[in-house]
């Protein structure tokens, strides 16, 4: 385990879920929520932003207060490769990436162009010129209604873009703000059983 890095569960799982915290957050953010979700057979890996939080406290994967955000493509660039080294371990096929906020953003920038077995998207928006790129995999997109943060008219246009590109996508609301609801608890592990269900090499 690295500094980049936390991992926990079984480390020969045969499934793996990928965690990527929001703006301002840390790598540790999300993992109470990968273990209510997705159970103690499978391995949890929460992947730590690249940059600290322009405040001194957290990280970021890009400056959101610079303008156009020059940060972006070598953000991008980054996850992917720290994406792609995951599969020398377990392949993409059995991965599932869940994104909160900013790191919404980056999953369905990056992830959504790989060969993941699905992808959730919390909270989330689209970058500028973002489409998305095949292999589509499934997407769940969940965002509150009173979201003071990022506006759920972003996750609608994240929904209609994949929907335009040929995806799979569905948006879950909730009466809420900038969160991960726990009503939408069952939605997220039935989404989690159903992209896992497939034993390996099943075509």
């Amino acid at each position: 385990m690295t500094t980049d890095e936390l991992r926990q569960g079984p480390t020969e799982a045969e499934r793996r879920l990928v965690l990527l915290h929001g703006w301002g957050a840390d790598a540790d953010d999300l993992l109470d929520l990968g273990k209510q979700l997705a159970g103690a057979e499978i391995e949890l890996v929460a992947l730590r932003a690249p940059e600290p939080h322009p405040l001194g406290v957290g990280r970021q994967w890009y400056d959101l207060q610079e303008p156009e955000w020059p940060g972006l493509p070598k953000a991008r660039d980054a996850l992917r490769q720290r994406l792609l080294a995951l599969s020398d371990s377990l392949p993409l096929e059995r991965t599932v990436v869940l994104g909160f906020s900013q790191g919404a953003a980056m999953a369905l920038d990056v992830a959504s162009g790989l060969p993941v077995a699905g992808l959730i998207a919390s909270s989330g928006y689209p970058h500028p010129g973002w489409a998305p790129q095949t292999p589509l995999s499934r997407v769940l997109l969940t965002h509150g209604e009173q979201d003071p943060v990022v506006p759920v008219a972003a996750s609608a246009e994240v929904l209609r873009l994949l929907r335009q590109g040929g995806g799979q996508a569905e948006l879950l609301r909730f009466a809420g703000g900038h969160t991960i609801d726990p009503t939408l608890f069952p939605a997220l592990r039935d989404f989690l059983a159903d992209r896992w269900k497939d034993p390996p090499g099943s075509p």
